[in-house]
């Protein structure tokens, strides 16, 4: 049988004709929105009272130079535990369960260990048996970071529900010798749950920033790949945090301020359309200065470094966590962060309908009190 070669621009022509006749609908856009939230701090308590004891400073003159009075420690527990003390929380609070999170994102800078995720681990403590997880190290950013990696996955339209959580145990990479950072860190950990929408609320555009140069500027200089644990490393405690803490201060209050109003911009949004501030938690005078340069009253401005000092990963999602009560269907907020790398960013986010809350009371840890005393080698 003789085929007859195809009228190409006869067809083209039948085509065109049969689409103008379609009537074309509009596909509308898939957002990431968070529908529970969840949070862990240990029970032990380092304040500023013992820190005095055996450093040389003040009570009042941390307070006055960090705004923090305490911060917590957790004691025998690695970060997987964190983790899983909030992911924990999250589910006996909300209408979720296990078996229906497709993924997890584990932001922290220490991890259980330097081979094989803790993600892993926090997955088979959360009995997420669906779910595939796996780490990132972004330091003060590394929640924001994975907030928006966690944000890309929904959009993409493989994935509907995912658990994003950021969890540090900074206690385990502090010198309690070293008043420059003792006074800081503290130990936390935060988780939301992202899913799928199509209405106007959820994450919106998020602007992310690196600059290796200030890699030296905060750090832990040993044990990792470059310079792997020696003896030299342990007697000249390089496994420490070390910070240059003048240049981190300065460089957080630009950043931070910067990228805030380009992400504003970014979003068609004045600072006086944000209803909350959700900034990282890393020392309150960074907080207030940010909060003055963008012109948006402190009243606005979530903090609770004052009860957890700097938990690093852990403090966008442990204020989340902390004030989630405050926020209402259909607010603006806004958050920003730095950290080590130097990495920073921000995003702004429409509060959306939190999925149904247990009868059950919160399990929060943080108004059980047992003052700590550290050890010091």
């Amino acid at each position: 049988m003789k085929i007859e070669p195809a009228n190409t621009a006869k067809n083209a022509n039948f085509l065109l004709c049969k689409n103008k006749n379609k009537i074309t609908k509009k596909t509308k856009t898939m957002k990431a929105v968070i529908t529970a939230v969840g949070g862990f701090v240990p029970t032990s308590i380092l304040n500023n009272k013992t820190i005095s004891e055996t450093v040389e400073t003040t009570e009042e003159w941390i307070e006055k130079r960090t705004g923090i009075k305490e911060r917590r420690i957790a004691v025998g527990k690695g970060t997987s535990d964190l983790a899983f003390g909030a992911i924990e929380n999250l589910m006996s609070n909300y209408e979720v369960e296990p078996s229906e999170i497709e993924a997890l994102i584990l932001a922290t800078a220490t991890p259980d260990h330097i081979l094989a995720p803790t993600a892993s681990k926090i997955c088979e403590l959360s009995g997420l048996t669906n779910a595939f997880g796996f780490d990132m190290n972004g330091a003060c950013s590394g929640f924001l970071y994975a907030l928006e990696m966690g944000a890309t996955m929904i959009e993409s339209g493989r994935y509907k529900k995912i658990i994003v959580v950021g969890a540090d145990k900074m206690s385990s990479i502090v010198d309690y010798e070293d008043r420059n950072t003792c006074i800081l860190f503290g130990d936390g950990a935060g988780a939301v749950l992202l899913e799928r929408t199509e209405t106007e609320y959820g994450l919106m555009k998020s602007i992310l920033r690196t600059d290796g140069s200030g890699t030296a500027s905060l750090v832990v200089p040993a044990g990792g790949s470059k310079f792997p644990a020696s003896m030299q490393s342990i007697v000249h405690k390089k496994h420490f945090i070390k910070q240059d803490g003048s240049f981190v201060f300065k460089k957080a209050v630009a950043a931070m301020s910067s990228v805030s109003r380009d992400v504003l911009i970014s979003n068609d949004l004045d600072a006086d359309e944000i209803d909350w501030v959700i900034p990282h938690q890393a020392n309150l005078r960074i907080i207030n200065a940010v909060s003055e340069n963008l012109n948006i009253g402190n009243e606005k401005v979530k903090v609770n470094i004052d009860r957890y000092g700097n938990t690093t990963s852990a403090t966008i999602p442990l204020c989340l966590w902390d004030y989630a009560a405050d926020f209402e269907e259909g607010q603006n907020l806004l958050i920003t962060t730095f950290g080590a790398g130097f990495s920073w960013g921000a995003t702004c986010l429409k509060w959306g309908v939190m999925r149904e809350r247990k009868s059950q009371k919160s399990t929060k840890t943080a108004n059980k009190r047992k003052v700590l005393v550290p050890q010091l080698s």
